[in-house]
């Protein structure tokens, strides 16, 4: 573990990947719900405050609307309100690009005046322009969608450039004192050896943790091709999370790592990581839009969760193991049993996994792999 210095006048940086804090925060969130005896308890709100973004991602299926759909945006006070309706400890702002919001600040200063650990997805652009507009806190994370590393970024995001620029921006957010993370959603195709990499790449420019997640298939993406089957998430994510480096940190529950690798079985939670936006509260969950309900009350009650998640037979749930539906299943088993808390003990004290057949591996020649990393923006998820 390395040492941190303190910087006068900036947050400290602590060198695990989730603050105990938070940690803290988000267990005993979890086990008050779990003693309450609530089976359908919020655990990350997604919070999108508006859809237009200022990149075209040919993975994203979050910004394909009308542009007269693109220019509303929800106001602060209807932040806070769905905010304080959920109840949930975290945050997470994705989009559309937040720091588009004319008034992202204010709300960013509503949450953490609400003491809410709050995600503010972005691809950077615009950060170092917007960077003074907020305020370092134990409460606020950047997280940057990062998409591998130079030359995949920019080509998943068709643009040239980019990943420098966001280089740049997390750099400068870091020297100011801020909690930068990172976002990284794999598809078919994605190098196992270029994603390695990528994580030591992430490790030297100093973010705190890193988030992956598999894509999902969005109906409207303009790319419908590499969109991975369960099968193939298994294999692509025991090929990148065996052999581990010590240095790598990650912004994900230990259990949801296994269960990216194969390793064990959870049923998707959609109620985990409900949305609200600009339609209201989105049925079921945050890739799914089987319709709103003007309440978070009415979500619950009314949307038929019988129907989702790959147990149900629904089709569009067949292949999903997405965080957003099953980081919150991980993170309830983690709280909410003696065997899931001995199983994260254990995942994170053991946590390089060794096999030889992986990359990393005695018996694996890293060169042999070949692919392309595509990635598109989503959230941390969680």
């Amino acid at each position: 573990m390395r040492s941190v210095v303190p910087v006068p006048g900036k947050l400290q940086k602590d060198p695990m990947a989730v603050p105990v804090s938070q940690m803290w925060t988000t267990a005993s969130y979890v086990i008050s719900q779990r003693l309450k005896g609530r089976k359908h308890y919020p655990f990350v709100l997604m919070l999108e405050p508006l859809l237009r973004c200022n990149l075209a991602c040919a993975g994203c299926g979050k910004i394909q609307y009308p542009a007269h759909v693109l220019k509303k945006q929800l106001s602060p006070e209807e932040c806070f309100r769905a905010v304080e309706e959920c109840g949930a400890p975290m945050v997470s702002i994705p989009g559309g690009e937040p720091l588009m919001h004319p008034q992202i600040a204010e709300i960013v200063d509503g949450l953490v005046a609400r003491k809410k650990y709050i995600y503010l997805c972005t691809n950077a652009l615009l950060l170092k322009e917007k960077l003074h507009l907020f305020t370092p806190s134990k409460y606020l994370s950047f997280s940057v969608h990062m998409d591998g590393q130079r030359e995949e970024h920019d080509f998943a995001v068709c643009r040239e450039g980019t990943y420098d620029k966001a280089v740049e921006a997390i750099r400068l957010a870091l020297q100011r004192g801020f909690r930068v993370t990172t976002n990284t959603t794999l598809f078919d195709g994605a190098d196992a050896q270029s994603v390695r990499h990528f994580f030591d790449d992430m490790m030297d420019l100093g973010v705190e943790g890193m988030m992956l997640s598999p894509g999902y298939t969005y109906d409207k993406a303009p790319d419908q091709e590499h969109f991975l089957s369960r099968k193939k998430t298994r294999e692509l994510f025991r090929q990148i999370l065996s052999n581990r480096s010590e240095r790598w940190r990650f912004n994900l529950s230990p259990l949801f790592m296994e269960f990216l690798m194969g390793k064990r079985n959870y049923k998707c939670t959609p109620w985990g990581m409900p949305t609200y936006n600009i339609f209201g509260w989105q049925k079921p969950c945050y890739l799914l839009q089987d319709g709103y309900a003007d309440t978070f009350e009415e979500l619950v009650r009314e949307t038929d969760w019988d129907r989702y998640g790959t147990e149900s037979g629904n089709p569009k749930c067949a292949n999903c193991m997405v965080h957003s539906g099953y980081e919150a299943s991980a993170v309830d088993d983690m709280f909410g049993s003696l065997g899931g808390f001995l199983s994260t003990v254990r995942a994170t004290i053991f946590n390089k996994y060794k096999d030889p057949d992986a990359m990393g591996g005695a018996a694996k020649n890293s060169g042999n792999n070949s692919g392309q990393l595509v990635q598109i923006a989503m959230s941390p998820k969680a």
